[in-house]
């Protein structure tokens, strides 16, 4: 094959890829940018200004995200009842947006709490019924490849966010709230562009809508479905927060400024593996790029967790970017495959559920091990769980 089609070839699934789908890549990708922004400084914030321990930061950030991921299984149930993603993604980014302000204007840790809580509020109310809106768009032969290039995009926002704020704190000697305020503009931004720039299938009559709520419609998300969140569920506990590999960074010698940069690796690696580990997906078993992904994710932990030097706790960070390239993506796409179109959103609603529980036990757990016993013991634990998340791949339904 001439080098002119090989190329054709390669970006011939990007093309039939459409559009709404690119657009909501952007979207996450500005929402990305303002919450990285703030969140790549945030345990620092809450540790060196504020004076909070480790396992306050652990069971704030835990609490955090279990309430983005607990929210999510209500919207997604009004979605299908509804018959309308977009509304509640906007209502979810806007909410988003709004809360971005009280970061920079936090004088201490009840308000910097609320607005942590508020943002994941509106991350809750946004996720389901949009992953929804990415399967309702997307062509079935081409769902691993349309979930991993939105998360590829949204992940190249997760890195521009962390170095843009590293430029900041360099520029302003380390100023936080200062680069809080400029969070602002691209959430602001973000809501514009889904507001006009995405326009969502006809929604089925009335009728014909399901009440989510109902045994005989639950019945229909099988024990393949079940296996799937449990699994998802399993991850989690094994990733836990990323506040931690910042933290870790920090006790390693990377200056304060230059900290936010671990999280610009991790997500960078994050970004050029989603697409083609989701494209991939389609057309390897999922089960076989899941265990790969759990091998990663456990050489990550160990080297974070023993390794001595900035050196090796890069490298971890980078590995856990694989990790996150070959597993999110696919996951998504696995909720997809094994729910009926009807019930989507309430499947991607339970997901995050049990997603979002697991997030507060391993937030809790991994700052106590933290404070207590040491970071070996916090990578320790999340290694104990990548096994047993290897075990469950073996357990996957038939059919």
């Amino acid at each position: 094959m001439s080098r002119p089609a090989a190329e054709n070839a390669r970006f011939a699934t990007l093309r039939r890829i459409p559009g709404a789908i690119w657009v909501l890549g952007f979207v996450s990708l500005l929402m990305d940018i303002s919450s990285e922004m703030i969140h790549s400084l945030l345990p620092l914030f809450m540790v060196g200004s504020l004076g909070m321990s480790a396992t306050a930061v652990g069971l704030i950030e835990g609490a955090a995200e279990a309430t983005a991921l607990i929210v999510k299984i209500f919207s997604g149930m009004l979605s299908d009842h509804w018959g309308r993603r977009k509304p509640l993604a906007l209502l979810g980014y806007g909410l988003g947006a709004l809360s971005k302000p009280l970061f920079a204007l936090a004088p201490g840790a009840g308000l910097l709490v609320a607005a942590r809580l508020s943002d994941r509020i509106g991350k809750g109310l946004r996720g389901a019924p949009r992953d929804a809106l990415v399967a309702d768009i997307a062509p079935p032969a081409l769902r691993g490849a349309a979930f991993g290039l939105r998360q590829s995009l949204d992940t190249v926002g997760a890195f521009l966010g962390p170095l843009l704020a590293t430029v900041l704190m360099v520029l302003w000697a380390g100023d936080f709230r200062a680069v809080f305020w400029v969070a602002c503009v691209p959430a602001v931004a973000c809501v514009a562009l889904l507001a006009v720039g995405v326009r969502e299938p006809a929604a089925a009559p009335a009728d014909q809508r399901p009440n989510p709520l109902s045994r005989k419609q639950l019945r229909q998300l099988g024990p393949a479905f079940w296996w799937v969140a449990c699994l998802g569920a399993l991850f989690t506990l094994a990733r836990f927060s990323e506040a931690f590999l910042v933290l870790r960074a920090q006790q390693q010698g990377i200056p304060l400024a230059l900290v936010p940069l671990v999280m610009v690796a991790m997500n960078v690696v994050y970004a050029l593996g989603a697409y083609p580990f989701g494209k991939l997906a389609d057309r390897l078993p999922a089960t076989r790029l899941l265990a790969g992904s759990l091998l990663v994710l456990m050489v990550s932990q160990a080297l974070l967790g023993w390794a001595q030097g900035w050196p090796w706790v890069l490298a971890g960070v980078a590995l856990w970017g694989v990790h996150l390239g070959m597993s999110q993506g696919l996951l998504a796409a696995l909720v997809a495959e094994v729910a009926p179109a009807s019930l989507r959103g309430t499947a991607y609603g339970f997901f995050n559920l049990f997603c979002g529980l697991a997030m507060l036990v391993s937030g809790g757990l991994a700052g106590g091990l933290w404070d207590a016993l040491g970071p070996g013991s916090t990578f320790a634990m999340g290694g104990l769980c990548s096994l047993l998340a290897l075990a469950a791949l073996r357990l996957r339904p038939r059919g």
